[in-house]
């Protein structure tokens, strides 16, 4: 439920901060009439998610054996190539995001065209509804489904409740800090869930390499135990680990940090030389 938590407020928080610029551009601006058309926007972006998430969990719910394994494997996968991505996007964009979105939104409305400012709004809440859809998917497969249920709403509201006081101005946040806490976070509980994926192929006989356990601690802190599920929900903690799972942990972090500020680092140069021409 933990894991849901976070995962739900900070991916909560991050729409919420979205739909913050929105409807504060086009009352800044006198568009008033255009608001119900950005909300409209959320909303469906929101029920789309829903929808979402909930057919990938029924999907999952309906099938058994190795296609029930490789299902959930695919979705990990998927949700943590997309998370990460978008770990980095974020951290790309953080310091042009506003300004983005509020051209975006200018450009929209100067068009003309009643489904271009839908469409930005649509949009930019979609991004992170897919993320959030998929990793909470994700971390349902690989703990308690209702936890995972309960842990999300609360983390959603609770990023609902937050992102209003935000827009209100009654409470200020430093949202850098926060963002980099919480994206520590995020990326150890993507590569749990990658070794947990490589975890679900080799059990479905996709990869029969490597398979020996490298250790077994369930006898120190079994797997079954309230703290070894919490740990497994959370930093994908697996009491008999195989070796493939250990190497891919440690390959999802090699990857993530020195490709991750690659990406990063070469995208800024990139950018920062477009402005200046």
């Amino acid at each position: 439920m933990l894991a849901a938590l976070v995962i739900a407020f900070r991916e909560g928080l991050e729409a919420a901060l979205i739909v913050g610029i929105v409807i504060g551009y086009l009352e800044k601006t006198g568009r008033h009439a255009e608001k119900r058309r950005a909300w409209a926007g959320v909303v469906t972006a929101v029920l789309l998610s829903v929808l979402l998430a909930v057919g990938l969990t029924l999907v999952g719910a309906e099938l058994e054996g190795v296609a029930e394994q490789l299902f959930e494997g695919a979705t990990m996968l998927l949700a943590v190539v997309v998370l990460t991505g978008m770990i980095f996007w974020m951290r790309l964009q953080a310091r042009h995001l506003k300004s983005s979105l509020e051209r975006e939104l200018s450009v929209a409305s100067a068009s003309g065209q009643r489904l271009a400012l839908f469409g930005v709004a649509f949009l930019a809440v979609f991004r992170e509804g897919v993320e959030t859809a998929l990793f909470l998917t994700a971390s349902a497969f690989a703990a308690d489904g209702l936890g995972t249920l309960v842990g999300s709403l609360i983390g959603l509201t609770a990023a609902a409740l937050f992102g209003w006081m935000l827009y209100a101005s009654m409470v200020r946040l430093n949202l850098r800090l926060f963002f980099n806490l919480t994206s520590l976070l995020l990326l150890f509980f993507a590569a749990g869930l990658f070794a947990r994926s490589v975890h679900e192929f080799q059990e479905a006989g996709l990869l029969a390499v490597l398979t020996a356990p490298a250790w077994d601690l369930n006898p120190i802190l079994p797997q079954s135990s309230p703290l070894g599920q919490m740990l497994g929900a959370l930093f994908g903690y697996h009491a008999t680990p195989s070796w493939l799972e250990l190497i891919a942990y440690a390959a999802y972090w090699v990857v993530a940090l020195l490709g991750g500020r690659w990406w990063v680092n070469r995208r800024s140069a990139r950018l920062t030389a477009a402005v200046a021409v």
